[in-house]
């Protein structure tokens, strides 16, 4: 008898360096840009002062730094390629639309601040751009979507394969893009690092 086994309802992630050349550059200089947004937005200090304890985020203030700031712009562009490139390997129909980005925000995260559990459930594909990640800070923890639905099921064994765990890392560096469809869940954990954690974070939808 011949045994076949196949993997369905696969859970993708796309994992890049942002771009080949001039990447150091545009790093230090995001990251300053990153630094001038929490200096010069007083609505989002107000707003993280009651949503994200301990962090500096622009995503209550100012979530459209794409239209907002050249550098940011610059970024956009930098990613497009690699969302068109996902959605090919996704097999999506746009049906003459595009995705195109509508959110991108800044998360500035110090020791012991943390992100929780969420999804972002009106866009199409959500990522983040990494700018500085020191180390030993905590990475992007990804989980299974059907883990509710997992009520009778054993535990996994240690060491298993990431396709077959319920939780799932992604320790990223500083000049990488990670990319997801937005409905998957998905955490950072309270930065044990004393240095800061700085990400841009972003959306999106099919137009």
């Amino acid at each position: 008898m011949t045994r076949v086994m196949q993997t369905w309802f696969a859970t993708p992630l796309y994992y890049a360096r942002l771009k080949s050349s001039g990447l150091s550059p545009f790093v230090r200089e995001i990251e300053r840009q990153c630094q001038l947004v929490r200096k010069t937005d007083p609505d989002g200090e107000a707003w993280s002062r009651e949503n994200y304890l301990g962090g500096f985020t622009s995503y209550g203030s100012m979530s459209d730094l794409h239209l907002r700031n050249p550098y940011f712009a610059e970024l956009q562009e930098a990613i497009d390629p690699h969302v068109r490139k996902f959605a090919r390997a996704l097999d999506m129909d746009l049906q003459g639309g595009e995705l195109r980005m509508v959110t991108c925000w800044v998360n500035i995260m110090p020791e012991r601040t943390t992100h929780s559990g969420h999804i972002h459930p009106l866009s199409v594909i959500s990522g983040t751009f990494y700018v500085k990640v020191p180390r030993g800070s905590s990475a992007i923890k990804f989980e299974d979507p059907r883990l509710t639905q997992m009520m009778a099921a054993p535990p996994k064994l240690e060491g298993a394969r990431p396709r077959n765990q319920q939780h799932v890392k992604l320790e990223p560096k500083a000049g990488d893009v990670a990319l997801w469809e937005s409905w998957l869940r998905h955490e950072v954990p309270p930065n044990p690092s004393r240095e800061e954690r700085i990400s841009i974070s972003f959306n999106y939808d099919w137009i």
